[in-house]
Formats: structure tokens, sequence, C-alpha cells
């Protein structure tokens, strides 16, 4: 006996086949769309910026760290970097000279050495003779934190503790001071 298939079952079978494809299609599209809309760093302008604490270098002895939000009421610039980074080497003295031109102000700098070894980063600030406190993202938690793409990255924060501004790449001395006056000239509650 020769066993045939219905013309019922084919026709079962083939919206079963479609349904299952268009939900694996739709599944597919749902990653994709996910991916897509992952943050950047840019995104975060406007938004509170993250709280952290940095483990600082040993050069900066007594104090071992420093958290974000301890810093409330003053501006401050937070510097992605690293010694490797050849554009970050652009920005690296005027970074310093804005740090000792602004520290009096009310204006905090951070630096948070980026994928580096602790050696390689102490050579870049003395090099540089960085006085500002820095300190390496253990476990890449800050720098994950503000979402950097790449460095050198350096995010302006308000003294309200908002991110005003987000720049990717090395900063130009009128874009640092330009930046830094309009943030010291805003009331607290702006």
């Amino acid at each position: 006996m020769t066993s045939t298939v219905s013309p019922k079952t084919s026709t079962i079978g083939r919206p079963i086949a479609i349904i299952s494809g268009l939900v694996l299609l739709l599944g597919f599209l749902t990653i994709v769309a996910m991916n897509l809309r992952q943050v950047k760093s840019t995104d975060l302008a406007g938004a509170a910026a993250a709280d952290f604490t940095l483990t600082l270098f040993d050069q900066f002895a007594p104090q071992k760290q420093l958290t974000l939000s301890e810093l409330r009421g003053q501006v401050v610039v937070v510097n992605f970097w690293a010694s490797w980074c050849v554009e970050c080497y652009k920005e690296a003295a005027l970074l310093e000279q804005g740090w000792r031109d602004y520290q009096d102000k009310g204006v905090f700098f951070i630096g948070v050495d980026y994928l580096d070894t602790d050696k390689a980063g102490l050579e870049y600030m003395a090099q540089y003779g960085i006085t500002y406190p820095s300190g390496p993202d253990l476990g890449d938690k800050i720098s994950r934190a503000y979402a950097i793409t790449g460095v050198p990255e350096t995010f302006f924060i308000d003294k309200t503790g908002q991110i005003a501004h987000v720049q990717i790449g090395p900063i130009t001395k009128p874009q640092l001071y330009g930046l830094l006056d309009k943030l010291l000239a805003q009331p607290v509650g702006k």
C-alpha cells in the first residue's frame, strides 16, 4: 500500500511554516533594533552624570579615591585618556593648563586612564606635568557608564551634576575656556 499526503495536510503545514518564519524574522529585527538604539556618549548631553568613585594613582596620596557626587556645586571636567592614544597627546598640556587656570574658580578636573597600564599612565602624566586627580578605570566601569566610544573624550558637568557637553576628540583652548566660562556663569539652579 502506498501512502499519499492529503491536500489538507499540506495546506495546514504551509501556514505554520510561514508563521514560524515570520516569528523568527520579527525576533531578528527586534535584536537589530535594540542594537541600533545603544546609547552613545554624545546622547548623554543634558542627562544626569553617572556617579562614580575613581581610585587615584598613588601620587595623589593621602587621597586614595574621588567620588563625583562629592563635587556637586562645582563645574567638573572628566577626561578619558590613555598613554597609547595619539590624539590624547594633543590636548594633555592644554587640559593641565586649564586645571591650573580654573581650579581656584570652582572647576575640578578628573583624569580617567582608559585601558592602560599604571606604569605607562604615570609616565604620560609625568611627561605632561599633569597634576589634576587621575586614576585608572578599573574594570572599565566608568567608561561603560559614560558610553565612551574611544579616547580622548571629555565630559563637562555643570554645578547641578548634569552633563552639559561631550567632547569627542582633542579640545582646543577656545573651546575649553569658552565652555568653562559659560558653565561658571550659570547659576546653580540652571
